[in-house]
């Protein structure tokens, strides 16, 4: 065992900082705790249209594809981003159906022509800001397949206005240990490390458009129990509750100031302190200089610009932030203590002590990413292309259904992923029998793995066939 590490004190301090907030409005009630008819597909709310796809017909029919364009001494646009990023993944698979010819793409979201939702852009600030991520980009063999470029990768809540400096910035550790003290983050970066691809989602990635609040990076930090384990607990029995900075000031209606978790320490086992995303510095809407990544977990509890670290009693009480993400997160709800009689007064509140909560998890989940329209001879088919992403253990066990009380289709090419750290790419081919409008969920055949989301058709995505 090689030498013990030491951590740098900058100073000591009292077991004082930024207490638990005991209560907060719930908002935004997203997912219903109980379970549908699996032969009936709600309709989707309307929502923005998705944005139209590039349009690829001028492709040739023959498989071999021409090169890339030179798009030197221009500025890159987003009709030939997308075009060369799909160059790749449709010349493999023109070269399996050479008969076939691509025509274009399928709008996917809400078929009703509505405004679209902007992409890749920041929209916003404070804890009104949102990036939603295109994921019609992926696809085997694209260039973002492994892991999502940081100008693209989606945000939910900005930068708070004011930081502290960064060369300044320290993160208080106290509560239930015998020497509190302040941990530089110039010490952690002497000790991070490449701790590999994860996929982070927001709760409330909600928007049939896109369902763009979902990506994934490569992270390099310092394991979080290498920290806790260099601590000397005051208690027996202790959490621990990872704190942000955040803007109290900065007050929106479906969100409450307040970015703090409590985990126990096995929720932490694999968790790190993220200093470095995609091989650079942490972008300041991502969390600069330090945020905590739990891999598998919802991004509401994967706090930025982390700034204390306390331990806290196992009665503590659950922070603001997650009483706002309790139904988000699927969390237990008391019935019995709702305000009213009838369901109509609601579920009832979340846990009051955050030992009660359960892990913030990700369960397995799939759905289309994008729709290719491809035609044979006389007649259309269509290349559905999607992801899969979440769970605790890998499947390729994935069947389709394209509309309500039709027959589910195991899923054409769905490899086993590696690993449940990051999304997988699956393919399906599917010829719709008559136009009209398709609304497309996924499901998983293993009873054996937990798909609370899939199971209420949560991602299901509409599109519009005109021609078959």
């Amino acid at each position: 065992m090689g030498p013990r590490r030491q951590w740098k004190k900058v100073g000591q301090v009292g077991q004082v900082g930024k207490g638990v907030k005991q209560s907060a409005t719930l908002h935004e009630q997203l997912v219903n705790p109980a379970r549908r008819d699996s032969r009936d597909l709600p309709d989707l709310p309307d929502r923005p249209d998705l944005p139209d796809l590039p349009d690829l017909s001028d492709l040739p029919d023959r498989p071999d594809l021409p090169d890339l364009p030179d798009l030197s001494g221009r500025t890159l646009s987003r009709r030939d981003f997308l075009a060369a990023a799909l160059i790749a993944p449709v010349a493999a698979f023109a070269r399996q159906n050479p008969a076939a010819r691509l025509i274009g793409t399928m709008p996917l979201g809400n078929p009703n022509g509505l405004p679209a939702t902007p992409v890749n852009r920041l929209l916003g600030s404070g804890l009104s800001a949102r990036l939603f991520t295109d994921l019609s980009t992926l696809a085997p063999g694209a260039a973002d397949v492994n892991a999502t470029p940081v100008d693209r990768f989606f945000v939910r809540t900005a930068c708070p206005a004011s930081l502290p400096e960064p060369a300044s910035w320290t993160i208080e550790i106290a509560g239930l240990v015998e020497s509190p003290l302040r941990v530089s983050v110039a010490s952690l970066q002497s000790f991070a490390r490449a701790s590999g691809r994860f996929l982070l989602e927001c709760s409330g990635n909600t928007d049939p458009a896109n369902y763009g609040l979902l990506s994934t990076a490569e992270w390099e930090g310092v394991p979080l129990r290498d920290l806790l384990g260099r601590l000397a607990p005051s208690a027996s029995v202790w959490r621990v509750l990872v704190s942000g900075v955040d803007d109290d000031a900065d007050v929106m209606q479906t969100s409450v100031p307040g970015a703090s978790w409590i985990f126990s320490r096995d929720d932490l086992q694999r968790a790190l302190l993220a200093l470095r995303m995609n091989g650079a510095p942490l972008p300041r809407d991502h969390g600069f200089p330090v945020r905590l990544i739990v891999p598998g977990w919802y991004g509401c509890a994967c706090i930025k610009w982390v700034n204390r670290i306390e331990l806290v009693p196992d009665d503590a009480p659950a922070t603001s932030q997650m009483r706002e993400f309790a139904s988000r997160t699927h969390q237990p709800f008391d019935a019995s203590r709702r305000a009213g009689s009838s369901a109509a007064a609601g579920p009832g509140p979340p846990p009051a002590l955050a030992r009660d909560y359960l892990p913030a998890v990700i369960d397995t989940a799939a759905m289309p990413v994008r729709i290719e329209k491809w035609v044979a001879g006389e007649h259309a088919f269509y290349r559905i292309v999607g992801i899969m992403w979440g769970g605790a253990r890998p499947t390729n066990l994935l069947s389709i259904r394209c509309r309500a009380n039709t027959p589910w289709t195991r899923v054409e090419d769905c490899p086993l992923p590696a690993t449940t750290d990051t999304w997988s790419v699956w393919t399906h081919t599917w010829r719709p029998a008559e136009p009209g409008r398709y609304d497309i969920v996924l499901r998983v055949d293993d009873p054996a793995i937990r798909t609370r989301r899939l199971d209420l058709f949560f991602y299901a995505r509409a599109v519009q066939i005109d021609d078959v």
